[in-house]
């Protein structure tokens, strides 16, 4: 399965699987992007969960958390699920696993995910949601952090675990990165081009792969390299982060950019696929309009897909110093149960309009899964 998957990350660069409407991701009415933390704003966890606050670079060089059982958990966040739309998804993980563990845990919010993936490095955090680069980036730092869970595709396996990486243009100007009847990345030299973070999975490590495969087989790019495409005036005229998937998509509808890279579960809770099929190149989307901020004075606003690629689901990853395997083991057994599996609060339909991580659509359930299924992460340039 490994090596399919492999494959799959490396060579299958342009498709997806569902129609309109279907398919992973988050479901919700409306969502705010994680600016509103970063202009400081915290948001209370809950009773069991304690309350959120957001974390620092200050945060990560103080001293590492003690697995001693009187002592809080500390669960770090990425900015994309920073957002005050998920607190209640975010309350619910936290009080699973001070149900599991007995351990109260604190909730650190934040704005870059350096500071996430420094956190969980550290052991200043003990668990992080993170994406499968992050992952990999935490475990080069420090091998002891190690995959708790992660999230099944419909199917309830690991086969099907995946999410959708996308290179998107403003509706209107897709015809300029046609080549005949397909889409190329030819035409993209000296665009304006916006990214994530260059810690992002879905937001930078994959689309820079795909540039790179592209653009290495021409004499002029022969050497391109990662370094070439996050400086303006060199691959690109200019290069935007947009520090969440949201923020990238932000930069493109608002003419900032004119290729942007995000993912479809981050955009899903705010836009939807109005002609072609979901996660297909010419997908066109549409800003919905009750959509919250930033996108709220964008309503309307469509894009397309040029580019979709296949990414593996990142883990919620743990740091093996900082909790016992007592805990580990509690937690795990307690997240892949069907108890779970039927929590409204972790996995979302489309029809009850919450904000959560993780949607439901068949069988979706939490599965179990070692540090060797993102070696194919690990292979990309």
């Amino acid at each position: 399965m490994k090596k399919a998957l492999s494959l799959m990350l490396t060579a299958v660069m342009a498709l997806g699987l569902a129609a309109c409407g279907s398919g992973e991701g988050t479901t919700t009415a409306s969502a705010k992007t994680s600016a509103e933390t970063a202009s400081g704003e915290t948001s209370s966890a809950g009773n069991t969960a304690g309350a959120a606050s957001s974390a620092t670079k200050e945060d990560v060089s103080k001293s590492t958390a003690s697995a001693s059982s009187g002592e809080k958990i500390v669960m770090v966040w990425y900015p994309n699920e920073s957002a005050s739309d998920y607190q209640a998804a975010r309350d619910e993980f936290a009080k699973l696993i001070t149900q599991a563990t007995g351990r109260e845990v604190e909730q650190k919010l934040t704005t870059d995910y350096a500071i996430a993936i420094e956190s969980v490095a550290s052991g200043s955090a003990q668990i992080c949601f993170m994406g499968a680069q992050g992952y990999v980036e935490a475990n080069a730092k420090n091998p002891a952090v190690l995959p708790l869970f992660v999230n099944s595709g419909a199917s309830g396996t690991l086969d099907d675990a995946l999410y959708y990486s996308w290179l998107c243009v403003n509706k209107g100007d897709e015809a300029s990165y046609k080549d005949g009847e397909e889409y190329s990345l030819d035409n993209i030299e000296g665009k304006r081009m916006s990214f994530v973070s260059n810690s992002s999975t879905s937001g930078f490590k994959v689309p820079t792969n795909s540039i790179i495969e592209h653009f290495s087989q021409t004499d002029q790019w022969k050497e391109i390299s990662a370094d070439n495409l996050i400086e303006s005036n060199d691959f690109f005229s200019e290069v935007l982060f947009g520090g969440s998937h949201q923020g990238s998509a932000v930069n493109l509808l608002t003419g900032k950019a004119d290729i942007a890279a995000f993912c479809d579960t981050e955009l899903r809770p705010y836009a939807d696929c109005v002609s072609g099929k979901e996660n297909y190149p010419d997908a066109v989307y549409q800003v919905k309009s009750d959509a919250s901020a930033p996108f709220d004075t964008l309503t309307g606003k469509e894009f397309t897909i040029i580019k979709s690629t296949p990414v593996l689901n990142g883990p919620f990853a743990y740091n093996s110093e900082t909790l016992s395997a007592d805990e580990v083991k509690k937690i795990q057994d307690l997240f892949t149960s069907d108890e779970v599996a039927a929590n409204p609060q972790i996995f979302v339909t489309e029809e009850s309009g919450l904000v959560g991580m993780f949607e439901k659509t068949d069988k979706e359930k939490i599965v179990l899964v070692d540090d060797s299924w993102y070696d194919p992460v690990r292979e990309l340039k």
